[in-house]
């Protein structure tokens, strides 16, 4: 039997799913099922939060687990094997639930920005993103474990309040930090432009609701015209205009994509070129799965 949880869910995508004319808006870009590619071959990821795509290192998905674990971050192929443990220096792990990857205050490197965004109870003033450059890891090197720079702390404030968030998404244009709380109705996107500040606390903007509850992950392709966000049995997709800021793109109708059941899917994000998608869920050894785009979606690139 489905949990009152992803039975909502289900239900609040069902009633804005609906057939698109052609002129709706709707991306255009179309993906095909979802398929498993590999498994989680580690149980040091036993709650798999959040996932990203390295820039830096092809192949790579970045993984991390939930709240209550160190402050790791694991890097896995494809296929799921663990290639490397990376202990985010000057990071503490209170509650991580998302992870980007996107550009920082130096212009010639990647950085992945950590969520410590979740906060079941709301009583948290505060929110934090690490940010940190991102490591080179070789797969043919034998170290197993290493260590990153020390990270900046970017401390963030709700306008109206502590909110429970999983999804964290950082604009690859110009480095503006979206986050997207989990728990009304229907979710609000807020926003902290570019650059945000290391020293003092900056205050998320909200900029836009989305039409359903429960958004639990979500990222923006590495071209920045696509947003995808997801909840437990579905996600939606946004796409951006040229020269229009991320933030107005949610005032357009998404495409809706129905997931694979998972146990408990949080994870999400866009392969490195923007070809496809990754999830996988919480819980011990889950698959990964991987959602192509159709090569009639490819065409109309």
């Amino acid at each position: 039997m489905l949990s009152w949880t992803i039975f909502i869910c289900i239900v609040i995508h069902l009633s804005v799913t609906v057939s698109y004319p052609a002129d709706s808006g709707v991306p255009a870009k179309m993906f095909l099922p979802g398929r498993q590619v590999g498994k989680v071959q580690t149980n040091l990821i036993k709650e798999a939060s959040g996932m990203a795509a390295s820039r830096k290192n092809p192949g790579i998905l970045w993984v991390h687990n939930d709240s209550g674990n160190s402050a790791n971050i694991y890097a896995l192929n494809a296929e799921g094997k663990l290639l490397r443990i990376c202990r985010i220096d000057g990071a503490n792990c209170r509650d991580w639930e998302d992870i980007a990857v996107g550009p920082g205050p130096d212009k010639k490197l990647d950085y992945l920005y950590i969520g410590d965004i979740g906060d079941n109870k709301a009583r948290y003033s505060s929110v934090i993103i690490y940010r940190v450059p991102e490591p080179k890891v070789d797969p043919n090197e034998i170290q197993m474990e290493i260590r990153t720079k020390p990270a900046e702390t970017i401390e963030l404030v709700y306008p109206d309040g502590p909110k429970d968030a999983e999804t964290l998404m950082v604009d690859p244009l110009n480095g503006d930090i979206y986050i997207i709380s989990k728990r009304k109705i229907f979710c609000r996107v807020y926003y902290a432009p570019y650059p945000q500040s290391t020293q003092k606390q900056t205050q998320l903007t909200p900029v836009a609701v989305l039409p359903w509850a429960l958004a639990v992950g979500g990222d923006i392709s590495p071209d920045g015209r696509y947003i995808i966000v997801r909840s437990l049995t579905h996600a939606s997709l946004w796409q951006r205009q040229k020269d229009q800021p991320l933030r107005q793109a949610f005032n357009k109708q998404a495409l809706d994509i129905k997931l694979i059941m998972e146990p408990q899917g949080e994870a999400i994000c866009f392969d490195a070129k923007g070809h496809g998608f990754f999830t996988v869920s919480e819980k011990a050894n889950q698959p990964i799965y991987y959602y192509a785009e159709s090569d009639e979606s490819k065409k109309q690139d």
